[in-house]
């Protein structure tokens, strides 16, 4: 029978964590398995404590959402540990592209029976914060401007944080000139932002790399290039779909490395989490993740 340690930060979150992990440990122990909990105090202290669970063979859970995902994921990654995820936040962006379920006996049936899989992750490197790892994408542009406004909400939850956060950010942006380096090719473009996506899903259920597959080695990096704020708030709404693939202010390279710089000051942010300026050299890590999804 398998054995869990979940990591809960209270300073983000912790009650929706706390709320969706009650019923599933309730579940998990009734099944016979051991199931202890830690709280963390913060992000770094979570990564170390994920690292130590899994150097003791059990099974990590990460409850909450994109963010603690990341932290643990990215702690886990190039490890034998195995990783679950409890979505418990805001967007659960990354449980969307696993198809996870959301019902606590459905989610208990997987993390006690499920076979791991191996995924990819993403390397993150800046001058700041060295080198990290995370799961889903990372965003150099608007919607890194976007979610430190959301993260910064204090009325606003769940979607209309990310709505509001959207709308202030695309108010008062200036288009950047990027210049982005795919496994040595440079392009420059000037617009929104970029992203480097291993996940399909950012921003709370935004398709916004809809070819995306997390275990094919590969970042779909996504360029929305200068366009009216009408159109791009036309976009934005595509991006529900998919649909916004068809514009042709939308460009969409694959690679395995890429290196996003732009012309003037400029943050980019990482699983909804990690914020910092660019520059920023994004890479795939195959399969150096192995999760039960």
């Amino acid at each position: 029978m398998r054995a869990f340690t979940a990591v809960v930060n209270p300073a983000a979150g912790g009650a929706r964590g706390a709320a969706a992990l009650g019923p599933l440990a309730r579940l998990l122990r009734a099944a016979g398995a051991q199931v202890e909990v830690e709280y963390s105090r913060g992000l770094d202290h979570a990564r170390e404590v994920a690292r130590l669970a899994g150097e003791r063979g059990r099974v990590v859970l990460a409850v909450g959402g994109d963010g603690m995902a990341g932290c643990v994921g990215g702690a886990l990654a190039g490890t034998e540990a195995v990783l679950g995820l409890v979505p418990a936040g805001r967007g659960n962006d990354f449980a969307r592209a696993l198809a996870l379920p959301s019902e606590p006996s459905a989610l208990a049936e997987l993390l006690l029976h499920g076979d791991p899989r191996r995924i990819d992750a993403i390397e993150v490197e800046s001058a700041v914060h060295g080198r990290t790892a995370v799961l889903g994408s990372v965003y150099a542009g608007v919607d890194a401007v976007a979610n430190r406004h959301a993260n910064e909400a204090r009325l606003l939850r769940g979607a209309a944080s990310y709505y509001l956060g959207g709308l202030r950010a695309v108010l008062g942006w200036r288009p950047a000139d990027y210049r982005i380096t795919v496994d040595g090719v440079p392009y420059e473009r000037r617009g929104f932002t970029v992203v480097a996506a291993n996940s399909g899903f950012y921003g709370f259920g935004r398709r916004i790399a809809p070819d995306a597959r997390v275990d094919d080695g590969l970042l779909d990096i996504v360029v929305i290039s200068e366009a009216s704020r009408l159109l791009f708030f036309a976009v934005m709404r595509e991006l529900r779909s998919g649909t916004h693939l068809r514009r042709p202010q939308v460009e969409v390279v694959r690679g395995r490395e890429v290196r996003i710089e732009a012309g003037r000051d400029l943050p980019y942010g990482a699983d909804g989490e990690v914020e910092a300026a660019l520059p920023v050299i994004a890479r795939v890590l195959p399969g150096a993740l192995r999760i039960l999804c």
